[in-house]
């Protein structure tokens, strides 16, 4: 069952417009919300931020967040899906291929939902990522359709063995390719401000959420590539990495190369707060 242009129908009947601006131009925003035992988790802070990026880039919601959330949940009963995402995108609308806005267009809104397991082996064992500069506009806060740069990152960590890119600006970390990242030293969490530079990820604010009930310090600070040899722990999050860790950065070990104690713990508090099977 997909929603789009304000109906409920089966994937075969939907036929996106070649003037839709979103084809043209990547004009347009998206979240994913991970279903967990068949509901949304975290859906409020997903549809707070997918306000936020349609006004970041002047789009009018097609609907009021009651009417989205409508069409949510009758997504996910219709959908019948214990464990995947829910998928929704808003373009701008069609018009005549123009750079300027068409006056009088009106937003388009596309949602799905998939089915997807957690990865647990990943999440147990750990993942090997590499560096690469982040060559992304200046606006990563908006939740965009406009995602080459990201694509081309996790291509080239996918074409170097390794599951994930952690991206950097002149040396200075600011995220990965299609998630947050977070490094553990001394006992403090760092990870990088919640500015324009990164994305404000919604699992990334229930990890520092977690953090401070634990007790667990942490600094929004940003750290520097050179940094990364002597840092403890690292993981990344996103709504389907959760909390994975990262035991290898440029085919160098990160501490002992293996998860540890912070990101289990992390983990642990993450799965209790989800109500997840442990």
């Amino acid at each position: 069952m997909y929603f789009y242009q304000d109906k409920f129908m089966p994937k075969e009947d939907v036929h996106i417009s070649p003037d839709d601006r979103g084809y043209y131009f990547g004009d347009g925003i998206y979240e994913v919300i991970r279903i967990y035992k068949g509901q949304l988790f975290e859906r409020q802070r997903h549809l707070t931020r997918l306000a936020q990026s349609a006004a970041e880039i002047r789009i009018s919601l097609p609907y009021t967040i009651e009417q989205i959330n409508a069409i949510l949940d009758k997504l996910i009963a219709e959908s019948n899906i214990q464990s995947g995402n829910l998928y929704m995108q808003i373009t701008r609308g069609e018009g005549p291929r123009s750079h300027a806005f068409i006056p009088n267009t009106e937003a388009v809104m596309l949602a799905y939902c998939t089915e997807m397991v957690r990865p647990l082996e990943q999440l147990q064992n750990g993942i090997a990522v590499i560096t690469i500069d982040d060559t992304r506009w200046l606006h990563c806060n908006v939740k965009a359709l406009n995602l080459i740069p990201n694509v081309l990152a996790k291509q080239s960590a996918f074409e170097q063995g390794a599951k994930e890119a952690i991206l950097h600006r002149d040396g200075v970390i600011t995220e990965a390719s299609i998630a947050n990242f977070m490094v553990i030293k001394n006992g403090i969490l760092f990870t990088h401000p919640a500015n324009n530079l990164i994305l404000h990820g919604v699992t990334r604010a229930v990890v520092l959420d977690l953090a401070a009930q634990a007790n667990i310090p942490y600094e929004e600070k940003a750290i520097r590539l050179e940094d990364l040899s002597d840092i403890d722990e690292a993981f990344i999050t996103s709504t389907n990495a959760e909390i994975t860790p990262v035991i290898q950065i440029d085919g160098i070990l990160v501490g002992q190369g293996t998860p540890g104690p912070v990101t289990r713990k992390l983990q642990q508090l993450y799965e209790e707060y989800a109500q997840l099977d442990i």
